[in-house]
């Protein structure tokens, strides 16, 4: 990784770590350094990360089979909608037009990695556009737009794109984005162990990272038939 991104392999700017930079300064040119939420509490000027979350069914099987096929109709992801379905609730809510959302990327697109044991998980800072109010099929597919780019220039670590871009800093505020949406579907994980009947047990949360993180998870029958999307938000 240090090869290939390490430094220019040319003249400056050449480099796969200078090209990537350069998109993300063009990208997020002019990000507001603040998301304006209506928050119940004024920001304190030192959050401590004392957080709790909120958990519920997102969408039930019909709901989530309709999503599927919003996706596929429109060459887009189920995260790609709700992706732009979070952002233009965010913009309802008071938080104007220019809405940016972190996302997690696996960091795992060389194939040589793919089976490798370790914490590859890189922070992409996803820019939705609700400009000139669009329908939510524009809004879509702006977004759709947005993330392919991301995820074609996700090699550049988050903290070296902070300090590429250095945006204002506060130490009430997290840099460049405070609002997350994270996939969590790591497909159906099944655990056996000698006379245990063992299930997973979500562990709420008693830290929060950013201002507010949306999660969900994708659940399937046997066959791939959408089942519902589960989600929790943490504050």
């Amino acid at each position: 990784q240090r090869d290939l991104l390490g430094t220019s392999t040319g003249p400056e700017g050449t480099g796969v770590l200078d090209r990537q930079i350069e998109y993300w300064e063009q990208a997020l040119a002019g990000l507001p350094d603040e998301l304006v939420l209506p928050f119940d509490h004024p920001r304190p000027a030192e959050p401590s990360p004392r957080g709790a979350e909120v958990r519920w069914q997102l969408a039930d099987p019909a709901l989530h089979a309709a999503l599927t096929d919003l996706a596929r109709d429109h060459h887009a992801t189920v995260f790609m909608i709700l992706h732009a379905a979070l952002a233009a609730l965010l913009s309802r809510c008071g938080a104007g037009t220019d809405i940016p959302i972190g996302a997690p990327a696996a960091g795992r697109t060389d194939e040589a990695i793919h089976d490798l044991v370790g914490f590859f998980v890189n922070t992409l800072v996803l820019r939705a556009d609700l400009s000139a109010d669009p329908s939510f099929a524009e809004l879509l597919t702006r977004t759709r737009e947005t993330i392919l780019a991301a995820q074609a220039r996700q090699d550049v670590p988050f903290e070296r794109l902070v300090e590429a871009l250095n945006p204002a800093r506060s130490p009430g505020r997290h840099p460049l984005f405070q609002v997350m949406l994270a996939d969590e579907d790591i497909g159906a994980v099944h655990w056996q162990l000698p006379g245990l009947h063992v299930h997973t047990e979500p562990v709420p949360a008693v830290a929060a990272k950013f201002d507010l993180t949306l999660a969900y998870e994708q659940t399937r029958t046997p066959d791939g038939t959408p089942a519902g999307i589960s989600a929790y938000f943490e504050y």
